[in-house]
């Protein structure tokens, strides 16, 4: 997601330079460039300095994001300006040092971005113009933000808050007699609306961790973006709207972020391990939630030090628990986290997740898993044999051979415990070893009635690679199964 978006914003910024040099845009070309790259510097120049005063590990694809959003918000230079300088080395000091110092326990509360600009325009009375929001980008925001809110699936987000914004805001410019074409152009065209929502509203470190507070967030956030809402003289602003926000969702958000060690990394399976850690402090969370984790290396690639991996563990474990598939073509960050030796510390944090146990203990489920996207589904079933709570459920567990499936002592266990069936199946026709007593071929319809009779009762969860959950939420609506008893694991780490 985070190399997504960095690509994302430097496609905007080189579309604005063309724009420029076409005398489309009103700005140098020399001046975007310079103002692109001075902020960049200073991001990065303030971040390396706070990391090491704060002892903190740097995520420096988030500098240059936050830099990129700085020089897409602020208007580019004109002509050699002190004053302009200042107000660039301002906001670049806040984005970043804004990270370490409105922290509470290593997790940041508010957008650096946001901040930075708020807090110029409250101390040296400088405002971004957030000239981005013209209606020659406005083809390319649109492009390039659905593809990211694709990515991390936060539709109901940045729905939630378009339609609030685009409401309020009509029934201000009605209500002084505005007409609706110009209000919708106002709204629609000649404003950030679009890229707020999209890069902005969007950032995880600041969203609340489940669908429904993430539509409540964007709602209020929706409402405030109105220019016309004020306290007293104060006027609302995209930035200020954020920020209202931002609280909202640290006070509905787990608190804290984790300095965890590693105690113990086995290997399950070839190229699949987990990695024991001991936590420094405890954390309530839900069987199949997933975290944020950040391991600094020297090094990484354009993929970064970030990565979300679904817990492995139960809550009712001691320790924290992240399974891992590792392939040929790793990125810099798995090589380093297989690196590991026990003593050894990651950072977790920005708990959230929807892809959890249905509440009503009686509703019967199916759980599909393909690979190590068995992981959220080891979580729940660890958790029920521990609390010796018996559900009505299925897993169908799908790898290529038998010697990709992990966590059968869990399974076995949880079939003479609470009664849990399994259906293990290969699909490397030409793998499966003899006296081999599961299915064999792919998941399918058919495979699925002949296990689950009962299927059109259910509800199905699904975890894996994209275009497995994507291939089997196709197979299920056509057997008849209804969109709203499907639930996909949002599971981001196969990257």
């Amino acid at each position: 997601m985070y190399r997504l978006l960095l690509y994302y914003l430097i496609g905007l910024l080189a579309v604005a330079l063309v724009l420029s040099l076409l005398g489309i845009l009103p700005y140098s070309p020399v001046g975007l460039v310079y103002s692109g790259l001075f902020i960049t510097l200073l991001c990065w120049i303030v971040n390396t300095i706070s990391a090491w005063i704060f002892n903190v590990p740097s995520n420096i694809e988030s500098v240059y994001i936050t830099a990129l959003i700085l020089a897409l918000v602020i208007t580019p230079i004109r002509t050699p300006d002190t004053q302009y300088l200042i107000f660039v080395a301002w906001a670049a000091v806040w984005s970043q040092t804004s990270k370490y110092i409105f922290a509470v326990s290593r997790k940041h509360i508010f957008n650096p971005a946001a901040l930075a600009v708020a807090l110029t325009a409250l101390t040296i009375n400088q405002s971004a113009s957030w000239w981005v929001g013209t209606a020659w980008m406005l083809p390319f925001v649109l492009t390039g933000g659905i593809l990211i809110v694709r990515k991390i699936r936060r539709f109901d987000l940045v729905m939630s808050f378009l339609l609030a914004a685009v409401v309020t805001i009509l029934a201000f410019n009605i209500t002084a007699g505005l007409g609706l074409t110009s209000s919708w152009k106002q709204i629609l065209v000649d404003s950030p609306l679009f890229f707020f929502a999209f890069v902005m509203l969007t950032e995880p470190l600041t969203t609340p961790p489940t669908k429904g507070l993430q539509i409540i967030y964007g709602g209020l956030v929706g409402v405030l973006f109105a220019p016309q809402i004020h306290l007293g003289t104060i006027y609302s602003t995209p930035e200020l709207s954020l920020l209202v926000g931002n609280v909202f969702s640290y006070l509905v958000s787990p608190k804290k972020k984790l300095f965890l060690t590693l105690k113990e990394k086995i290997k399950l399976a070839p190229g699949i391990y987990d990695f024991v850690f001991a936590a420094d402090a405890g954390m309530a969370f839900r069987p199949g939630q997933y975290l944020e984790w950040t391991h600094e290396h020297e090094k990484p690639d354009s993929r970064g030090n970030r990565r979300y991996f679904t817990i492995a563990s139960a809550p009712t474990e001691p320790e924290i628990i992240m399974g891992v598939k590792f392939y040929n073509s790793s990125s810099s960050y798995k090589t380093s986290i297989l690196a590991m030796e026990p003593g050894q510390h990651i950072l977790a944090g920005q708990l959230a997740g929807d892809f959890t146990l249905p509440k009503n203990p009686k509703e019967k489920s199916v759980f599909i898993a393909g690979g190590i996207g068995i992981t959220p589904f080891r979580s729940m079933i660890k958790y029920l044999v521990d609390a010796h709570e018996s559900r009505d459920i299925i897993l169908f567990y799908s790898n290529k051979n038998v010697s990709e499936i992990v966590y059968t002592d869990i399974f076995d266990q949880a079939v003479e415990q609470i009664g849990l069936k399994v259906v293990y199946t290969l699909t490397e026709v030409s793998q499966v070893p003899a006296g081999w007593q599961g299915s064999v071929g792919a998941i399918n319809a058919q495979m699925i009635a002949e296990e689950v009779p009962d299927f059109k009762e259910r509800t199905f969860y699904i975890s894996g690679p994209h275009a497995m959950v994507t291939a089997f939420e196709d197979v299920l609506v056509g057997m008849g199964v209804h969109k709203n008893k499907i639930k996909t694991d949002f599971f981001p780490g196969f990257a």
